[in-house]
């Protein structure tokens, strides 16, 4: 394929800047930068072979399509000049000043980040990423058009890179361009990406465009007259013209499985009109004469989308019953829809056009921003008041952009940590960080960065969040994630808990473990108690809200306790029985070990076979299994004796408060039979058996633990 050489000047591009731009001293500034330009692109060539500063022509060029301002121009003019050129920062502001330097610098900023246009999500993340790292939106239309020239000019690279840059204009640099409302170019950058993805569909597109072109054009011309005529009958002053969709999004219809003949709206019209009224007028006298189709009016004169832009959209049967979409816009707007953002900086010669072009980067950058960070946020699971703080702390604020030692940018809050960098990066990252290297300096994990920091992780995949953490993270989202973390461990304490608990009932019942949780088993136990897996009966074991025997006796037949009991008397009139079961005397009566009521608990009476009567705290889980044999119990309150409970102590730390917990309870007068650590990740979990002479003892004892700084909760232990 022959391609022609650009033989494009700098007289060709001020010709067409003077056009719009007549400002004397902004003239000389865009000559002064095409002189540096020229003079640091000498002897450099393109790998179609013209020399370089064709490149930075045309892309200024493309920006005169679009009105940018002066500083914009000679950005374009300059933009390769910092990266590829000897050239200083120092010496580019002496010629041109701050802005269009600092201009240069953002544009040369993005052309280092590394895409991969692999993952949906890293696709969205770039485009925050260009955006946020774009200090002033013009950064971002300088790419937008040095893309543009790129993707013209890339029959001269090999195939497969070709492909690589196609992708990425068309997934990450055409919406952005869409979200600044800049329609010239994101449209001309599709279908060169579409070219280059997929040449046959394009091609064959352009063929059968090709073919029907001259009955479109003949219909197109029929229905302008026809409404032209409408119009002027009713004192509407207006301009009109056919517009030509483009192969892009005819691909897309195509893409969604609509036939060619389908496609209703290759035949458009474009009505400008001089007021927003006259917007609406227009539209119910084309409305008046010719049908809509239903649901294909968009009123986005009301409701503009976020990019600013303002049309009516309506589909209508027009002359020879063929579908026409017709877009109804002002001027002003037409503007807007074109040339999007960009055009609100061509110069108007008065002395507000600083301020409100300032005023305008702001807003709009802010709406950029705000859009996706919304939708970021929104699917984090926080509460309403979360949402709003975060919204407030994180959205509306400046972030700041840190590098992974490979380059790759990662968003932060302001003030981030660390801590915050790595979970950014992986969660897995941020869950085993062990410590932080910030330009080649070991800092603590609380330090705070600044834009743009090189971070290093270290992290040891034996290691875990620490609650510390919860206090200093500045990013919401990874403040929820370390508290999952705990959470989730709370949950494996219960689940391991759970797996003990049961397995210990069967062993004792002499069945064996793996015959009980066979497959078919294991889906008669899950329908009964509604669970979906193992781990979810462990976790209701090991937190009591299921009793070990109501899982077996699913299976097996319903079981009796074997087990002597840990404590039993004779219930008879002696006034040293412990439990007073009422009507009956010289009873064998068990403390229950599922459940080790103390004196002073609401209980009740069981009557076993063989095995005298079990007392079960009321809120017992086995008494879930048992039938009607229950009888009415009540405690002896002469009796003075001392009764098992255990206790599960829960701490925020891996430091081993051990003896502390046994010095406190012996301090409150109760007895440690036994304590170990029964899970241990970066806290420990503490169970302890201990002899108490009644509740309100023990609920002291619970109490007073609570109020210890390692402690994060107490709770008694069902089985």
């Amino acid at each position: 394929m022959s391609h022609m050489k650009d033989t494009i000047t700098f007289p060709d591009v001020m010709e067409k800047i003077k056009t719009y731009i007549t400002d004397e001293k902004q003239l000389k500034n865009i000559t002064k930068a095409y002189e540096l330009a020229e003079a640091k692109h000498e002897g450099q060539f393109r790998k179609s072979g013209e020399p370089y500063i064709v490149h930075p022509l045309n892309v200024a060029k493309i920006l005169t399509t679009i009105y940018a301002d002066s500083e914009t121009i000679q950005a374009a003019l300059l933009h390769d000049v910092l990266e590829d050129c000897d050239c200083t920062r120092e010496e580019m502001i002496k010629i041109v000043g701050e802005t269009v330097t600092r201009l240069v610098e953002g544009v040369t900023k993005i052309s280092r980040l590394n895409f991969s246009t692999e993952n949906e999500y890293l696709i969205e993340y770039y485009k925050k990423i260009i955006v946020g790292m774009s200090e002033d939106v013009r950064v971002i239309i300088v790419k937008l058009a040095d893309r543009l020239h790129n993707m013209r000019t890339l029959w001269a690279l090999p195939e497969v890179k070709q492909k690589k840059i196609a992708k990425e204009a068309l997934e990450i640099l055409a919406p952005i361009g869409d979200h600044l409302g800049i329609h010239k170019i994101k449209s001309e950058l599709e279908d060169l990406s579409l070219r280059y993805l997929k040449p046959d569909v394009f091609y064959d597109i352009a063929e059968k465009l090709n073919k029907t072109k001259l009955e479109r054009e003949q219909m197109v011309t029929e229905m302008m007259q026809s409404v032209t005529d409408l119009l002027t009958e009713h004192n509407i002053h207006h301009e009109m013209m056919g517009r030509a969709k483009s192969i892009y999004s005819i691909y897309r219809k195509l893409d969604k499985g609509k036939k060619f003949s389908e496609i209703y709206d290759l035949s458009a019209l474009r009505i400008l009109v001089e007021t927003k009224q006259e917007c609406y007028l227009t539209l119910g006298i084309i409305h008046s004469k010719y049908r809509p189709l239903p649901k294909r009016f968009k009123d986005y004169v009301a409701m503009p989308k976020p990019n600013m832009y303002q049309s009516l959209h309506t589909t209508v049967f027009g002359v020879g019953g063929y579908l026409f979409e017709i877009q109804i816009r002002t001027y002003e707007m037409d503007e807007i829809a074109e040339n999007g953002i960009a055009s609100h900086w061509a110069y108007k010669e008065n002395k507000d056009a600083a301020k409100t072009k300032a005023s305008l980067q702001t807003s709009t950058e802010q709406k950029l921003q705000f859009f996706k960070s919304i939708i970021d946020l929104s699917n984090e699971k926080m509460s309403s008041e979360e949402f709003v703080n975060t919204v407030k702390d994180e959205v509306l604020n400046n972030n700041i952009y840190c590098f992974t030692p490979k380059g790759d940018v990662i968003e932060l809050p302001k003030d981030a940590t660390p801590i915050d960098f790595a979970y950014k990066v992986h969660t897995k990252v941020g869950e085993t960080t062990t410590g932080a290297i910030v330009n080649n300096n070991i800092v603590p994990l609380n330090y705070n960065l600044q834009d743009g920091d090189i971070v290093k992780i270290i992290t040891n995949k034996n290691s875990t969040p620490s609650q510390e953490w919860i206090s200093f993270v500045k990013s919401t989202a990874v403040r929820n994630k370390i508290k999952s973390f705990f959470t989730k461990n709370e949950k494996e304490v219960y689940i391991e808990r759970g797996k003990d608990i049961l397995e210990k009932e069967l062993r004792k019942r002499k069945l064996a473990i793996n015959s009980f949780f066979s497959t078919e088993n294991l889906q008669k136990i899950c329908a009964i108690l509604k669970t979906d897996n193992l781990d979810e009966i462990y976790l209701n074991v090991g937190n009591g809200k299921t009793s070990p025997n109501s899982v077996i006796n699913i299976i097996d037949k319903p079981y009796e306790e074997k087990e002597p009991p840990k404590i039993a008397v004779m219930q008879s009139k002696d006034k040293e029985a412990d439990i007073i079961i009422s009507g009956i005397d010289n009873v064998r009566v068990n403390l229950a070990n599922c459940c080790n009521p103390v004196c002073g608990d609401d209980i009740i009476g069981y009557i076993t076979k063989g095995n005298g009567i079990s007392i079960h705290r009321v809120n017992c889980h086995n008494l879930d299994v048992i039938d009607n044999r229950m009888v009415e119990a009540k405690w002896n309150s002469s009796v003075n004796k001392r009764y098992l409970s255990v206790l599960l102590i829960y701490s925020n730390t891996a430091l081993n408060h051990m003896a502390d917990i046994i010095q406190k309870m012996s301090k409150l007068d109760v007895n440690v039979e036994g304590i170990k650590t029964i899970y241990k990740t970066d806290v420990l979990v503490y169970e302890v058996m201990s002899y108490v002479k009644n509740l309100e003892q023990l609920e002291n004892l619970i109490f007073n633990l609570n109020k210890e700084k390692y402690v994060a909760k107490v709770e008694r232990t069902m089985r």
